[in-house]
Parts: structure tokens; C-alpha cells; sequence
């Protein structure tokens, strides 16, 4: 069946479609295993796939899968005026808010384009400045919030800035191509506990440290729903981690001149507590 395609069954959530030749190639790396539940195009329900006679035939068996050239830690290769330089355009465009959707889809542009990450060349975001415009034109307007005068305000739109974030989000992961094959990447987290996550951020930093602990387990609840591929993306980083670094960063930029150095650390050391490895939820990258 060389054009079939299959649908799979892990984590309690449905994957896929798979052409046939990704769902073979699943078969010989033992992430799809004769227990596992399938489902293709002409079949009556939901089935092992073990059960389905011929699937197994001739597919290497793989218990255990070792480490793969393709596992590994990202890495962010940026240079330090490039970075503060088209972090200040960002900020510059967001507060001028007429320019602010061209501003950021030029800065993703730039930033994926200076990621690596293993087992995807050439790395590419094609998102288009008319997608999503109005959102970068409200998180401009929001800037502003402080200069209404209204106490409350920035209380009432905290939950409409996170949905905003949300949909930045939901937007890049979209959009990523590798050596000019667009990736069947997406972020499926609930905006409802995003937004849960991002009003927990805030109230945190009331326990002056906290935040640290919260900004760990918000980024792994991101990464575990990251679907459409077939590695897991892992973020390594402790509390205590981000706690320190966040606070070196923080004081380099009080001094001011320090800012393009402290700046480059923490956003490479950042990216690079995100890892790909093995695992046997397909769907995460």
C-alpha cells in the first residue's frame, strides 16, 4: 500500500497521518511496536499493529533504540552586535506599533535561521508578515498600558497579552521548513493553561525566587506539546540554573556596557537546555 497512510495511537492522543514510508521507517526503529494501536484508510477500528497481517514482514526488529547522531542539545550561533542589534530593532518596532508585525517576522526569521538543531539542516521559519499582524499590533498597543492612568489595567489585559503569546507561538512553531521542506511541527497546548502558566510566572515573583521554578516547568509543559515529529524535545535546565544565570544577566545590564556580552550568554545557554532525544511519543520533535 504505498500511498496508505497510518494513523497512531500514543499518550492517549491520536498521530498523524504518517505516509507509509515514514510509518515503516517508525516499524524499524521500534517506535511502533506489534502492541502499539493503528489505524489507516479502509479499517473497520482501531488495531495493534502486531494484528495487521504483513505489516511486520520484513522490518527490522528494535527493541531499544541507542542514541542517534540526530539527538542533542540546540545551539544558538549568533554574533554579539547582531543580537543586540536586532533585539533593539524589536523592541524599537513593537513600541512604534505601525511596524511592529513586520519588525518581528523579520527578527524570527533571523533568530531560527541562526538555530541548529540535530537532524534538521538549514533550519528556516516562512511565516509572512500579513499571518497573524493584528497580534503584533495589539502587543504594541499593550505597551502602552501604563501611560492610560488606569491602575487595574494592566491586571484586566494580562490574560489577553498571554492569549497573544499563545498565538505568537502556535504561529512560529507552524511555520518552520528544514532544507526548504516545510515541518510538520505544531504546538497543541491548551491557550487556557498557557495563560494559566503565564499568570502563575507573575504571581511567583512574589516569593522573589520562585519564578526560576515555574519557568522550568512551564518551558517542559511547552516541549511536551510540541507534536509532529518523531523526538521528544527535553528541557534540561534546574530552577537554580535559570535562577543564577537570570540574575548575572540582570545585574550585566544594570552596568550597561556589559549588556551585548550578557546578553549573548544567556540567550545561547538558554537555547542550548533544549535537547532532542529518542522517545516514544512520536509526535513531540
Amino acid at each position: 500500500m504505498p500511498d496508505q497512510s497510518w494513523f497512531v495511537a500514543a499518550n492517549n492522543q491520536q498521530h498523524g497521518p504518517y505516509p507509509e514510508a515514514q510509518f515503516r521507517d517508525f516499524i524499524a526503529r521500534g517506535m511502533v511496536t506489534a502492541d502499539t494501536l493503528v489505524w489507516a484508510s479502509g479499517m473497520a477500528s482501531w488495531q495493534k499493529a502486531g494484528e495487521i497481517p504483513g505489516l511486520f514482514s520484513g522490518a527490522p526488529s528494535a527493541p531499544t533504540r541507542p542514541q542517534s547522531s540526530a539527538d542533542g542539545p540546540f545551539a544558538f550561533e549568533v554574533g554579539i552586535w547582531a543580537l543586540l542589534g536586532r533585539s533593539l530593532l524589536f523592541a524599537i518596532g513593537t513600541a512604534l506599533v505601525v511596524p511592529a508585525p513586520w519588525v518581528a517576522t523579520s527578527f524570527y526569521r533571523w533568530a531560527v535561521s541562526c538555530l541548529r538543531v540535530p537532524g534538521r539542516p538549514d533550519l528556516a521559519f516562512t511565516g509572512q508578515v500579513g499571518d497573524i499582524w493584528y497580534v503584533f499590533v495589539a502587543l504594541g498597543l499593550m505597551s502602552y498600558q501604563g501611560a492610560a492612568g488606569l491602575r487595574y489595567l494592566p491586571i484586566v489585559l494580562l490574560p489577553v497579552q498571554a492569549f497573544l503569546s499563545w498565538m505568537v507561538m502556535r504561529w512560529v512553531a507552524a511555520n518552520l521548513s528544514s532544507n526548504g521542506t516545510r515541518l510538520p511541527v505544531a504546538f497543541d497546548g491548551s491557550p487556557l493553561i498557557y495563560i494559566g502558566w503565564y499568570v502563575l510566572l507573575l504571581l511567583s515573583s512574589i516569593t522573589i525566587i520562585g519564578w526560576a521554578w515555574v519557568t522550568t516547568a512551564w518551558m517542559r509543559w511547552i516541549c511536551r506539546n510540541v507534536s509532529g515529529t518523531r523526538r521528544e524535545i527535553i528541557f534540561n535546565a534546574t530552577g537554580v540554573q535559570v535562577l543564577w544565570r537570570t540574575l548575572v544577566f540582570a545585574i550585566g545590564c544594570v552596568f550597561l556596557i556589559p549588556i551585548p556580552w550578557v546578553l549573548r550568554w544567556y540567550a545561547s545557554w538558554y537555547v542550548s537546555q533544549f535537547e532532542l532525544a529518542n522517545g516514544a511519543a512520536y509526535a513531540n520533535a
